[in-house]
């Protein structure tokens, strides 16, 4: 038969290494100082607001030229041309300054 003292022995070691091993990982070490961790969440931040702000650009970019590529059916291509024609004196109203 086994000693149950030595088996629970075996055990406290074998999990005492894998908490050392566990507190070696990066991960562990990255949360372990504030301003690393800030760090990374401030670098985190930009890239996803940067990822938003391109992604957002694209498919906006996507739609227009989409919608001024409508100009075939009548009503919706008067639509399109009403909506491009708003977002163009919008942008020329905003851009002298006013």
């Amino acid at each position: 038969m086994s000693d149950p003292l030595k088996d629970s022995s075996n055990d406290i070691e074998k999990l005492s290494q894998e908490v050392a091993r566990l507190n070696a990982h990066r991960f562990i070490r990255l949360h372990d100082s504030t301003w690393r961790l800030m760090w990374f969440n401030f670098l985190r931040g930009l890239a996803f607001g940067f990822g938003s702000v391109a992604g957002a650009t694209i498919v906006v970019s996507i739609v227009g030229y989409i919608l001024n590529q409508i100009e075939v059916v009548p009503i919706i291509g008067e639509w399109a041309k009403q909506i491009a024609a708003e977002i163009m004196t919008d942008t020329t109203s905003t851009g002298d300054g006013n």
